[in-house]
């Protein structure tokens, strides 16, 4: 994790003046079964695509608000980073992808019976979306209603 004064000095201004948004109170909803009986997903926002996979488009003003579906037998060794922000060190993901999508550690709790299956399909999303009204008008229940319509009981939320 990098400290405020390992950053360059736009990036240190950017994170200083950022207008950071507030949710309050925090949405919840409690388990409503054990974690060995739920289907998990997860929801990453490393920006992460698969060979074929347009990549997230860096280009967007305020950050590229769509998502990406990874199936759940996809392979992390063959993720690409589509990632925009150069603001943090973007090795540990190219050395183990599941530092950022942990998907094979998913498959091993499951295999465990940690928890009870993994969704059939699991999102990728780009951080650093410095302007999210698109991301949380539309993307954002777009995509949680895909998992529900998948059944998923729980989503991991691995932030980058």
């Amino acid at each position: 994790m990098a400290t405020l004064d390992s950053l360059r000095l736009t990036d240190r201004i950017f994170v200083r003046t950022y207008p950071w948004r507030r949710i309050d109170p925090v949405p919840w909803t409690p388990l409503a079964k054990p974690l060995s009986a739920s289907r998990l997903a997860l929801v990453s926002s490393a920006g992460l695509v698969l060979p074929g996979q347009e990549p997230f488009d860096a280009r967007v003003r305020g950050g590229d608000f769509s998502f990406r579906e990874i199936p759940t037998d996809a392979d992390v060794r063959a993720f690409i980073d589509s990632h925009r922000s150069d603001a943090f060190d973007h090795a540990g993901m190219a050395s183990d992808p599941n530092v950022a999508f942990p998907l094979d550690r998913a498959r091993e709790l499951a295999a465990s019976g940690f928890v009870g299956s993994l969704n059939r399909r699991h999102l990728s999303f780009m951080g650093s979306i410095t302007a999210p009204g698109r991301l949380v008008l539309d993307t954002a229940p777009r995509a949680a209603r895909l998992l529900v319509e998948d059944g998923v009981d729980v989503a991991l939320l691995v932030p980058v």
